[in-house]
């Protein structure tokens, strides 16, 4: 019987993807939906214990290779070398189906698992813009519904000029010269910084 993959702290998980050179691989970011509930009303202790389960669960689920990382809080990261998001998406759903059939019935009914999913080389090399396409597939994941995992899919970005007027744009325009930056780059950063500061409520 094979060994179950320790949990890696965060900059542990990101010194075993630079290990991994460039080799394809799906990178899976996950959390659990409405865990704040959970700790508000059961106690830090029980969600702990949710926490505790979920790692089981993704130890035991797991093919032989996968690295798991702990990022914060709720919030886990999967690396699956040398397998294609379609399969890690299945792979997932069936993650997400155990954890609902095999919950305690003393967890609030609406606790789930949501899961985002970014492959490499399809969508990013690097693991930030990595990590930023799959964090992107878990806020979709949860705009439709929770309890589930959705790929990456790249958008256009829609027009900056039907949410800016065109004083920011200036302004931005040139901050963006004077950073050496893109300004798609410059509006990412913005809006993962507001993300992260509000994904209690997420």
């Amino acid at each position: 019987m094979a060994a179950r993959p320790d949990i890696l702290g965060k900059n542990a998980f990101e010194d075993a993807f630079t290990t991994l050179g460039n080799a394809p691989l799906t990178l899976a970011v996950l959390d659990l939906d409405h865990f704040k509930t959970l700790n508000d009303t059961l106690g830090h202790s029980e969600g702990d214990r949710v926490l505790r389960g979920v790692e089981r669960l993704l130890s035991g689920s797991l093919p032989t290779g996968s690295l798991i990382g702990r990022i914060g809080g709720d919030e886990y990261a999967v690396i699956l070398p040398e397998t294609a998001a379609e399969t890690a998406l299945i792979l997932f759903d069936e993650v997400i189906k155990h954890f609902h059939i095999h919950r305690d019935p003393h967890w609030p009914r609406h606790l789930g698992l949501s899961v985002g999913l970014a492959a490499r080389p399809a969508h990013a090399v690097t693991f930030v813009d990595l990590y930023r396409a799959a964090d992107e597939a878990l806020l979709r994941a949860k705009r439709e519904g929770r309890a589930r995992a959705c790929i990456y899919v790249e958008s256009k970005m829609v027009l900056k000029s039907n949410y800016y007027p065109k004083s920011q744009l200036e302004r931005l325009a040139k901050l963006s010269g004077a950073l050496g930056r893109t300004e798609a780059s410059l509006l990412r950063e913005a809006l993962d910084d507001l993300i992260a500061r509000h994904r209690d409520a997420l």
